[in-house]
């Protein structure tokens, strides 16, 4: 199995091509030799001038040791395909293990000792000479072509004596292109084992962790998404969605309502022809603020996070707590606005807050950061004093997912006990669901966006019930639309900021439910 990365130099951006080495971490003059679960891992460079420098990655693979390994021997070890097969030649997902693993400090964009052209995009060629690719050279463009490479595909004759046999399943692949190095090792390390469609060990719900680090920067726009998706996961259906519900929160790039399967077109709903590309309806002289710049209107939940932390900046905020961070979508964007000096994530999930401390790379925090941002498992219906002091408090998309007759509770834990200053409410606007033909049709209720929402409200439903809060607990309410406005039903996002009113608790405040305790139990 090999596979070599070339950098050429190139003025203003790689101005000696042997620097590849320091991204790489490996010395162009040193033979290294690393041994990994899948073989031994040869890494050298053919050539190495100012000019050009080639590295090369050769892994050599045992296939009886693999058979006898119980991560990677699979179920039949007398197979005889299991010790006569392609695995010790072809650049199959073994090899995107060992780019994991010999060249993890690259991919994950640091370099001490060049950290501006860690981040730069530089020349490079890319060589597998010997890739199985389930679909042919056609699948490996569709691949790499929107990620801004230059795709070299040549299918390999199955027999080169005997030409009439036809192709056979492996192609020569080059790939050149100006990229992040980093990147570019991503991309290796997704897509190889999408084209060999064929991971030669047990996945596990890690994996889902691995696809969506590696590519979070490009995969959620790509064409080829759900096909990745499904090869990646070895078609583990269960996988599958959970990374498709990932990728779509990830960046804000998928908003929620858009993620939901079709459940024909409701009546009343605008006929997809006449959706815009966010789910709005399009509308003639409409002109978006994306449209007036030729581009279009960024995706509804990133207008969403940028609504809250407008609504926290125009507060004053310093410190915030994110109540139902869930995976940490808004919780990246706090964490890399210094504007505020603590930051805390709460969740219900362990599993979820798991996957946001991932998110926000914790565990390479330093000690000051993790001090800074830090992430409590916590229940939004119970008084928590962790979540008490803050100058606000967050509830993105989350009071919908909370049945009805617990939202008192959920309402006096955060105004009654915690009293931030400040309260950021964003909720789905049920009237403007008729603008989306694909929702859900839920037992018992009309149109809902999510399987999980306990209820959508009107814009007079959100009033009333902010209204009356901030009546109860002594904050006053604004009410303001997020997203593009549809004349008849106003904005697919609602959002509530409920400021405390003087420096007086209501009389009210200390009337929390009986039920409302410090517990770290599931609502």
């Amino acid at each position: 199995m090999l596979v070599t990365l070339a950098a050429t130099a190139s003025p203003g951006t790689l101005d000696d091509a042997t620097d590849l080495g320091y991204l790489l971490h490996k010395h162009p003059d040193r033979a290294q030799v690393f041994d990994l679960p899948v073989g031994r891992a040869h890494v050298f460079y053919p050539e190495a001038t100012a000019e050009r420098c080639e590295a090369a990655l050769l892994l050599e693979v045992d296939p009886v040791g693999i058979v006898r390994n119980k991560r990677f021997g699979g179920g039949d070890a007398f197979a005889l395909a299991q010790y006569v097969n392609d695995r010790p030649y072809a650049a199959s997902s073994m090899v995107a293990v060992a780019l994991g693993k010999v060249f993890a400090t690259a991919m994950s964009g640091r370099c001490d000792a060049r950290p501006a052209l860690a981040d730069a995009p530089i020349p490079l060629d890319v060589h597998l000479p010997s890739l199985p690719c389930r679909g042919g050279a056609d699948l490996a463009r569709r691949l790499f072509e929107p990620l801004g490479w230059s795709v070299t595909a040549t299918a390999e004759p199955l027999d080169p004596t005997v030409l009439a046999w036809g192709a056979s399943r492996y192609v020569d692949l080059r790939l050149r292109g100006t990229r992040r190095l980093a990147d570019a090792l991503a991309q290796l390390y997704v897509l190889l084992p999408v084209l060999d469609d064929a991971k030669h060990y047990w996945v596990s719900t890690d994996e889902v962790d691995k696809l969506v680090r590696a590519g979070g920067g490009w995969l959620a726009d790509h064409p080829e998404r759900a096909q990745i998706l499904r090869r990646y996961l070895a078609h583990q259906r269960r996988y599958v969605e959970d990374a498709t519900a990932r990728l779509a929160a990830l960046d804000g790039d998928v908003p929620e309502e858009d993620a939901a399967p079709a459940a024909g077109t409701p009546a009343g709903a605008v006929a997809s022809s006449d959706v815009g590309p966010q789910g709005a309806p399009t509308r003639a002289g409409a002109v978006t603020a994306g449209d007036a710049e030729g581009t279009p209107e960024p995706p509804l939940a990133r207008q969403r996070a940028d609504a809250v932390l407008a609504a926290l900046h125009d507060a004053g905020a310093r410190t915030v707590v994110d109540l139902g961070c869930g995976e940490g979508a808004l919780l990246r964007r706090l964490a890399a606005d210094r504007t505020f000096t603590r930051v805390l994530g709460t969740d219900v999930s362990a599993r979820e807050l798991e996957r946001a401390a991932a998110r926000l790379r914790l565990h390479e925090a330093s000690d000051a950061e993790r001090e800074r941002v830090r992430l409590v498992q916590s229940s939004l219906t119970y008084v928590d004093d962790r979540v008490a002091g803050f100058d606000a408090a967050v509830l993105m998309e989350v009071v919908e997912h909370v049945d009805p007759s617990r939202l008192d509770a959920l309402t006096a834990a955060v105004l009654g006990h915690a009293r931030p200053r400040t309260v950021v409410v964003t909720t789905p606007n049920a009237e403007y669901n008729v603008h989306y033909p694909n929702l859900l049709d839920g037992p018992g209720r009309a149109l809902v966006r999510h399987p999980d929402h306990r209820f959508e409200w009107t814009r007079a439903e959100l009033r009333a019930w902010a209204d009356a809060a901030g009546e109860r607990y002594g904050y006053a309410v604004e009410l303001r639309d997020v997203g593009p406005l549809a004349p008849d039903v106003g904005a697919p996002t609602q959002m509530a900021v409920l400021t405390l009113v003087g420096d007086a608790a209501s009389p009210d405040a200390a009337r929390a439910p009986a039920a409302a305790r410090t517990t770290e139990e599931t609502r």
